[in-house]
């Protein structure tokens, strides 16, 4: 079966790759594992060069990429360009402190010269989602790249064109041939990859269902793995919050990407003391929202990836409804071609309804009321997930001890949980394990080795 990249907005078919065949996937890990081999031998000042080149290619053809991203998956075109900066911000940003963060590290020792080195493990199996085709692959490959290690990109089959202008910018920077290379393959040829011997590691961004599947997998031939997984985060809204700001920081953290991200705000779980006057302010601003063609500059909204996708999310706002939940706005698919779904609030929703029980991926608020702050904290923890959480608050101290208490990777107070890349970014429970970004991503795929050295002579 070919691989189809189809527009989202319109439905129309824009290419189709034929998958590579077995000979050429053997051939593409034959390659990465021989540049990989050269590449870790680079002294490290050097293989950062790697990553300003690709910086500077990515902003050379940022127009060009954004719209690639849109056509492919949906997003709006400002957000496109926004992802392809982003990209190109945290390769500046492991160029510059890369050498720093892999340094050798001297434990003080009367009998030795103990130090702990980072070594890379070699060629990594990324295999990425399509909702933030670009920057999915840079956050990882940026640390890794400048670890030493090289990469397999086995990209979602909806975003392939994606895919090869990543291998090819890569390219362009100057990148030993081989060492990073996107495969064209079905999902049921991950299996065989991660046991193939030429991959030490695999990291996976996508829904917990696979990350489960891809954790077995590595399991049984004992490879690391970093996994991030689903997210129905929260957004906590306390009694003494600036309700307006928090509600227009709330619009914008649940439906960027036509909430197609694990880490939008998905829950929101409002003190009842305020939660008229914050329902009031969220309705108002996410039916501002511009619906549109999304290669136009002032839509906020486009389509949804694909039509399952959308059906999916529908089915689960019908089940709300039928529990008892009250539509505020929304509700339905916008009529006509391609996979477009209003932006939709659901006020009321109990902790066993479907939008509050499961994750949400697209462009549906869940507003769930709370007695005090204490319970919005329960409320808050009773998910299966735990990627990232906001909390907002006049009150900052009690902030910071309420944010210790919430189950999540992150925790925003008074700001929408964001990707950055000096901030580790990862989940725990069913949202994954290991972390990306910072100082703690970059390790994530290296031999933290210890090196022991005892006196030349007796």
């Amino acid at each position: 079966m070919p691989i189809v990249s189809r527009n989202p907005y319109d439905g129309t078919e824009l290419a189709r790759f034929a998958t590579h065949t077995p000979q050429q996937v053997d051939g593409a890990l034959t390659a990465a594992a021989a540049a990989q081999r050269r590449w870790r031998r680079v002294p490290i000042e050097e293989r950062v060069e790697i990553l300003r080149r690709s910086a500077r290619v990515l902003r050379a053809g940022k127009v060009g990429f954004a719209e690639l991203i849109t056509h492919e998956m949906g997003k709006p075109i400002v957000e496109s360009e926004a992802e392809i900066e982003k990209c190109a911000v945290t390769c500046e940003y492991y160029a510059e402190h890369a050498p720093r963060f892999l340094a050798d590290e001297p434990v003080a020792s009367n009998a030795s010269e103990s130090a702990v080195v980072f070594d890379p493990l070699g060629v990594v199996l990324a295999i990425m989602p399509w909702n933030y085709p670009f920057w999915q692959f840079f956050r990882f490959a940026a640390p890794a790249l400048a670890a030493g290690n090289g990469a397999i990109l086995k990209h979602a089959n909806n975003v392939p064109q994606c895919a090869l202008a990543i291998e090819e910018v890569i390219r362009k920077a100057g990148a030993p041939e081989g060492l990073v290379r996107a495969l064209l393959v079905e999902a049921t040829a991950v299996a065989s990859l991660i046991a193939d011997n030429r991959i030490a590691a695999v990291t996976l961004t996508g829904s917990t269902q696979v990350g489960s599947i891809v954790a077995s997998q590595a399991g049984q031939v004992l490879k690391k793995q970093v996994l991030e997984l689903g997210g129905s985060d929260p957004f906590i809204v306390l009694a003494d919050a600036d309700v307006e700001t928090a509600a227009t920081v709330g619009v914008k953290a649940r439906f960027i990407n036509v909430g197609q991200s694990c880490v939008n705000a998905k829950r929101f779980i409002v003190e009842e003391a305020i939660a008229d006057r914050f329902v009031a302010a969220f309705v108002d601003g996410a039916q501002r929202l511009k619906i549109g063609d999304p290669m136009a500059r002032d839509t906020q909204i486009g389509p949804m990836a694909r039509a399952n996708l959308r059906d999916e999310l529908h089915g689960q706002v019908e089940r709300t409804l039928a529990a008892g939940a009250v539509l505020k706005l929304g509700g339905r698919p916008v009529e006509g071609p391609g996979f477009t779904y209003k932006p939709t609030v659901i006020d009321h929703v109990g902790t066993e309804m479907v939008a509050f029980c499961e994750e949400t991926f697209g462009p549906v608020a869940a507003i769930t009321r709370v007695k005090d702050a204490q319970q919005a904290v329960a409320v808050a923890n009773q998910t299966e997930f735990g990627l990232g959480a906001a909390l907002w608050s006049g009150d900052l101290e009690r902030a910071r001890r309420l944010a210790r208490s919430i189950d999540a990777g992150a925790v925003f107070i008074n700001g929408m949980v964001a990707s950055d890349a000096r901030l580790p970014f990862g989940g725990i429970k069913k949202s994954g394990y290991g972390r990306e970004l910072g100082v703690y991503g970059i390790k994530e795929f290296t031999n933290i080795k210890t090196l022991w050295i005892g006196p030349a002579k007796a």
